[in-house]
């Protein structure tokens, strides 16, 4: 199991479309991928979980991935992240 917290850094925050590029891409690994924030750990296959996280600007949010291609999973992850999902 590997694990990264990172913090939104897009103004918008977890919105539809930075949702949708989320489940896009970790629809790609084998690995179980979860994101957590305040306790509540969501599968970030799921737009619907996303979503209901209702993660704003500076939110920390911890990526966890568990399977086979974890490691990349979460590097792949948090650089969607670090990119403020290709919104600014």
């Amino acid at each position: 199991m590997v694990e990264k917290i990172i913090t939104i850094k897009n103004r918008a925050g977890i919105h539809a479309r930075p949702a949708a590029l989320l489940v896009e891409t970790a629809n790609r690994f084998a690995a179980s991928i979860f994101l957590e924030k305040d306790g509540e750990q969501i599968n970030s296959k799921s737009i619907m979980g996303i979503l209901t996280l209702a993660a704003t600007y500076n939110t920390p949010i911890k990526i966890i991935a568990d399977g086979s291609d974890e490691e990349e999973a979460v590097q792949t992850i948090s650089r969607l992240f670090e990119n403020k999902f290709e919104e600014e």
